[in-house]
This record gives structure tokens, C-alpha cells and sequence, in this order.
């Protein structure tokens, strides 16, 4: 069970001047987690820009964030895509690879049907032999999963829980408290504490890239039963959402860790990349945290 419990960086991808997959960036980003307590590591997803990368370039960074982890931490692989033979190609990479488990949120654009997106976790699940996690993320992909709908895609053995990036807690209630042997990842970071106290297993979050410390602060306050601690350290975390939020979440994290020394470049089009003026005020608002990165 510990291979499926506490924190886990929802990775971003590093690129340099030309666009291209900046490997020391990720090195770098990967061991100064490491060092800050995470779990593992949640590749190329939304936070890693997945649908603005190439099907060789997800390939290539899941190389490299297993050669630099190797046995210090676990990995998920995003495979998600709109096509399920493209998915599966992923999926047979990654396990290749040597992942953990592989994750993929439904297929997006066309509005499948219930049973379409049912049948394409199907097919990836009966195409490979490492465990799936559902990628529930209803703000993104405009689909909404009942709790009965969960619990019967995840009735394949190797299914074995959710990614839950939603604001609904009493969903991910019951879906923990129901399906007692499958695996609740909370996935938005400013109810992580919440998400813990309604029986989430751990969490997959953005915000692990630039401050893994207070996260696992708040995991670990909350394991010791010390609620009071875990509270001050959600809050010291949502602090730091409520000052980045209104620059773009992934942008902000890029601006951040090239501003701790971690070179990161822009987003992808068609995000925006920060102003300088926008990069001045963040760099104002990071000293005002007043926390010591370790890098």
C-alpha cells in the first residue's frame, strides 16, 4: 500500500530556448523533491503540458525521469490521449519504461459516451500489466463520472483508483469509503486536507514542483493527528495558490523554478508567457513566503 500513499509531483516539463525538453531542468526539478520528501512522480500530465507535447517527446521525458529516479521513488506515466491505439502505445512504453502504474483521464473533444469511455480504459487495462489509475478531472475534460460509474470501471483488477481533481469532496468520500481496496489520490492542492480527512490516500499536485516541503508538512502533520499543524500548513500552502493563481498555475510554476535557479523557459503555445512586469511582482511576492528552497 505505501507505493500508493502520500505525495506525488504532478511534474511540469522544462523546456529551453528553442522549445525543446530541457533534461537538466528536470534532473534538477526531480532531485530537489526527492530531497523535500516526495513520493513519487506523476509524469506528463496536465501540469507537464501533455497535450501541447509530441507522442516522442512524452516518451522521451518518462526516459529520462526513470533514469534520474531509478528506485527512489515511484512513477506514473500520463498516457492519456483522444486516440485509445495512441494511449496504448504510450501505456506499452511505459511499461517498458519500468513505471509503477499509468494514468490516463478520459478521451476529450468529441463528448464519447459513457460506455465509449468505459470501453477505452478497457482497452488500455487489457493491453498492458501495470496498474491504471482513473484520471477524474470533470473542470478540464467536461466529463462527469457518477460514483457508480467509478466503481464499475475500476472492478478490473488492475484499475486500481482515481486521480480525483475535483472540488466535490463528498464524491471522493464516497468513492473511498465504498471502494475500500481502491487507491483516492487528491488532486487539487488547496483541499488537499481536506481531501486527506475524507479518506484520500495521498495527493497528486502541481504545487509539489516549488514547495514539496509544505505539502508533505501537510501530509504528515495530519498522519501524526496533529490538525492543528496540518492546518496552518494548508493554509501557508493556499496562500501561495491565492498569490499565483491569477498568473496561470503552470506558468507561474515555470516562472518560480527558473527564479530558484531551475531554468524552465516558456510554456507552450498557445499559453502566454509571463511579462517581465508579471515576473518582477512574483519574484516580490516569493520573498514575501519567506521559505528557504533547498534546492
Amino acid at each position: 500500500m505505501e507505493k500508493w500513499e502520500g505525495i506525488f509531483t504532478a511534474l511540469v516539463t522544462p523546456f529551453d530556448e528553442e522549445g525543446k525538453v530541457r533534461e537538466d531542468s528536470l534532473r534538477r526539478i526531480i532531485n530537489y523533491n526527492l530531497k523535500n520528501g516526495v513520493s513519487g512522480f506523476y509524469v506528463c500530465g496536465s501540469t507537464g503540458e501533455w497535450p501541447l507535447l509530441t507522442l516522442e517527446e512524452r516518451k522521451k521525458i518518462l526516459e529520462i525521469v526513470a533514469d534520474e529516479v531509478k528506485d527512489r521513488a515511484f512513477m506514473i506515466a500520463s498516457v492519456g490521449c483522444i486516440s485509445t491505439e495512441l494511449s496504448i502505445e504510450l501505456a506499452k512504453h511505459a511499461e517498458e519504461v519500468g513505471v509503477d502504474a499509468i494514468s490516463s483521464c478520459p478521451p476529450i473533444y468529441y463528448k464519447f459516451s459513457l460506455e465509449e469511455i468505459k470501453h477505452y480504459y478497457l482497452d488500455i487495462a487489457e493491453n498492458t500489466s501495470i496498474p491504471l489509475l482513473i484520471y477524474y478531472i470533470p473542470s478540464l475534460t467536461n466529463v462527469e463520472m457518477s460514483v457508480d460509474f467509478l466503481l464499475d470501471l475500476l472492478s478490473p483488477d488492475n484499475i486500481i483508483g482515481v486521480k480525483f481533481t475535483s472540488m466535490d469532496l463528498f464524491k471522493l468520500e464516497r468513492l473511498k469509503s465504498v471502494g475500500k481496496d481502491k487507491i483516492v489520490f487528491n488532486g487539487f492542492d488547496e483541499v488537499f486536507l481536506g481531501g486527506l480527512s475524507l479518506g484520500a490516500d495521498g495527493m497528486i499536485g502541481s504545487t509539489c514542483n516549488i514547495v514539496p516541503g509544505i505539502v508533505r508538512a501537510i501530509y504528515d502533520s495530519f498522519k501524526s493527528k496533529d490538525l492543528d499543524k496540518a492546518y496552518l500548513h494548508q493554509q501557508e500552502l493556499n496562500r501561495i495558490i491565492d498569490d499565483i493563481k491569477d498568473f496561470g498555475i503552470i506558468p507561474a510554476i515555470k516562472a518560480i523554478l527558473s527564479l530558484m535557479g531551475i531554468e524552465c523557459g516558456k510554456p507552450r503555445k498557445p499559453f502566454k508567457a509571463l511579462e517581465k512586469e508579471e515576473i518582477t511582482r512574483l519574484s516580490s511576492l516569493i520573498k514575501s513566503w519567506d521559505i528557504d528552497f533547498c534546492l
